[in-house]
């Protein structure tokens, strides 16, 4: 594996996808699943499959060499937000553990697309760890935030600092409200997106204290998303490049925020794969390759 894994916020080279037409299947099995998989309404698969195609194009526009996971048996629809069943760092990948039951198989079924994409697999989450990847984000290369909530628990930060060994010097272990409760879709990267080195998107009503002074400590300047825009995923931002944010459309105070701060903001179109599953961009991402610009 070549390029830098431990970055959120450098130009994105090269990123594994789960197309929706892989995740959802079709409609029954849609059908059959959006209810108990907690959606906020009944996905319709030909317009999620429409605006999955969209979204890839739009990543290939900004640069991204896109690759695309196969349907895999008993995963389910939750697949589609790919970047919640692996953590990349600069020598490889490891394989979380989800807290959410209905995704227990999406760690192993995803090993074989990054191995097909010649990513080194370090080690895996076991029980009694949990570990999503929506849960973790890079501070900078050395500085890693872990979400602590319903979907990752003490025992999953522990043996991820482990497996981690010297590729980091600090893994932050940020709490998470119970907000809506063990049943809703809830990261650290709801309320917090990193987009440059010194620029993050959040959602400070519900940022921890000691996590919000330390990002201003390391002087992060801060793009406030307005209450109106989270259930709308405003916070939910992907870097493709320093200052160059994806965002799902519908945020337009997050995106004049953005833009404000000298962002380039592009925004897609998700109501079927993004706002009624709850996953934006970096959810439907698994980012396998950042370097600098040459």
């Amino acid at each position: 594996m070549t390029g830098h894994g431990q970055s959120d916020i450098l130009p994105l080279r090269r990123v594994l996808l789960k197309p929706a037409r892989a995740a959802f299947e079709d409609q029954p099995t849609l059908d059959a699943h959006w209810e108990d998989l907690g959606y906020s309404g009944r996905p319709d698969f030909a317009a999620a499959a429409d605006e999955y195609d969209q979204f890839a194009e739009l990543l290939e526009g900004l640069g991204a060499a896109v690759s695309r996971a196969p349907i895999e048996a008993g995963t389910g629809p939750d697949s589609v937000y790919v970047r919640d069943a692996a953590v990349i760092e600069d020598r490889g990948a490891i394989l979380c553990r989800m807290g959410k039951p209905a995704r227990e198989r999406e760690p192993s079924a995803i090993e074989g697309a990054l191995r097909a994409e010649g990513v080194s697999i370090l080690g895996r989450i076991e029980p009694p760890g949990l570990l999503e990847g929506g849960d973790v984000a890079w501070i900078d290369d050395r500085t890693l935030a872990v979400g602590h909530g319903y979907r990752t628990n003490g025992a999953g930060i522990r043996q991820l600092r482990t497996l981690l060994g010297s590729q980091v010097e600090r893994v932050v272990p940020v709490p998470l409200p119970h907000w809506r409760g063990p049943g809703d879709v809830f990261h650290l990267m709801s309320m917090f997106s990193p987009v440059d080195r010194d620029l993050a998107v959040v959602y400070s009503p519900l940022l921890p204290v000691p996590f919000r002074q330390l990002l201003l400590e390391r002087g992060y300047s801060l793009v406030e998303v307005p209450d109106e825009e989270f259930d709308t995923m405003g916070c939910n931002v992907l870097a493709a490049g320093p200052r160059r944010c994806v965002m799902l459309e519908g945020n337009p105070v997050t995106r004049e925020r953005l833009e404000s701060a000298g962002a380039e903001v592009h925004t897609y179109r998700g109501r079927e794969i993004s706002l009624k599953g709850g996953g934006g961009p970096t959810c439907l991402t698994r980012p396998l390759e950042r370097s600098p610009d040459p």
